[in-house]
């Protein structure tokens, strides 16, 4: 199975035994990021660094800036943990190492946006704003997303991208000290309170019927038994069928009406826009899960449409997920799509590189034809010679 390998460019940049370490894997590819949300991380080999803190989202190359020159909303340029053209430097290094690159690029959540531009926010039952979740429904946001995925996906000698992100944002986010755990919230509660009611959803929600304000309160009531207890994580049903049981299954159906039909267009007029300034033979990966009201990074899609707008998707399988993961994907993919799965290889963040090899023999067996794995700058040695094993054995 191909495999590709997951890395930022200050993996890369400032280590020259780096392209050959990942080479000597066994992968065939590296999807490097070429514009990425705010992070801190380790980098256990580097020769000059130990921990790097991207303080907000930027992309990691250098700006068109006549693209953005009359732009609402335009990206933001990297510091110091990513100057110049990062990515750049990081791609070359890794291509004359053999490998093929692809762009890693994260549309729909970038905090520093949503504190500098707080209307273009997810807003909630209770009118708090998400800074972290950009609505995918206000124009402005749709026109940002789609350009830059556009820009930073299209790199010189790139033969393909990942958008990760490409979908509704929602509450769930790894956010710096984070106090939100006091009451666990099961995938319903996680939907309701992922619901946008901006101005922009407000009418769209009109647009079918609703009046917002109603289904404002109707969220607030069915969230009332996770706030005061009575309703467990874990309730009678789980999923979807929890979403219609607490909020009734017609107010439901209206709200991933307008959420879905919100996401399908603009997954389409993305891709659209990368096919568009990359040529022919680019390839345009989503990274995405099969159930339509779940929101993240792994964007929920309708399978059948994605496999039919896209090229193929990237689905996580780590911890057991592959089944539930793979199969509705495997359902609908025609045969040149790619069905990747998306593995953890990071022992202290949950991953099992130990069992790569079982994994990903049990995810072909489910219709998976390539590999992702997440992440080879993050991982230990002891992880990455597990990893080198697991890909000798699967040839």
């Amino acid at each position: 199975m191909k495999t590709s390998a997951f890395l930022y460019p200050w993996d890369v940049v400032g280590d020259p035994d780096a392209p050959a370490r990942v080479a000597d894997l066994g992968v065939r590819q590296v999807t490097l990021a070429s514009a990425y949300h705010s992070t801190r991380a380790l980098t256990p080999r580097h020769p000059r660094h130990r921990v790097v803190t991207a303080e907000h989202a930027a992309v990691l190359h250098p700006l068109d800036e006549a693209r953005w020159a009359d732009a609402e909303l335009r990206p933001y340029a990297a510091g110091d943990w990513a100057p110049g053209d990062a990515y750049g430097e990081a791609a070359a290094a890794l291509a004359g190492a053999g490998l093929d690159v692809h762009t890693w690029v994260v549309l729909a959540h970038n905090s520093r946006l949503g504190a500098e531009h707080p209307d273009t926010s997810v807003v909630n039952a209770y009118g708090d704003r998400y800074p972290w979740a950009p609505c995918v429904a206000r124009p402005a946001v749709r026109t940002y997303v789609a350009s830059l995925a556009a820009e930073a996906a299209v790199r010189p000698g790139a033969a393909g991208t990942e958008l990760e992100s490409l979908g509704w944002y929602g509450l769930a986010h790894l956010h710096a000290h984070d106090k939100i755990g006091g009451v666990p919230l099961g995938e319903a509660a996680q939907y309701l309170m992922s619901l946008c009611f901006c101005s922009v959803c407000r009418a769209g929600y009109l647009s079918l019927g609703l009046d917002a304000d109603e289904l404002t309160a109707a969220v607030r009531r069915a969230l009332e038994p996770v706030w005061n207890g009575s309703e467990a994580p874990g309730g009678p049903e789980q999923g979807w069928p929890a979403v219609e049981r607490l909020l009734g299954a017609d107010l439901a159906s209206a709200t991933l009406n307008w959420r879905a039909r919100t996401a399908r267009t603009l997954q389409e007029d993305t891709v659209a826009a990368v096919r568009a300034q990359a040529g022919p033979g680019f390839q345009v990966l989503l990274h995405a899960d099969p159930h339509p009201h779940r929101t993240g990074a792994n964007a929920g899609v309708d399978p059948a449409h994605i496999l039919g707008t896209a090229d193929g998707v990237v689905v996580p399988c780590t911890g057991g997920a592959a089944r539930a993961m793979l199969t509705p994907f495997a359902a609908h993919r025609p045969d040149s799509a790619v069905l990747a799965a998306n593995f953890t290889v990071v022992t202290g963040m949950g991953g099992s590189p130990g069992t790569l090899a079982d994994d990903a023999a049990q995810a072909r067996s489910l219709g998976a034809t390539e590999l992702r794995l997440y992440h080879a700058g993050l991982a230990s040695d002891s992880d990455l010679a597990a990893v080198a094993a697991a890909l000798s054995r699967l040839g």
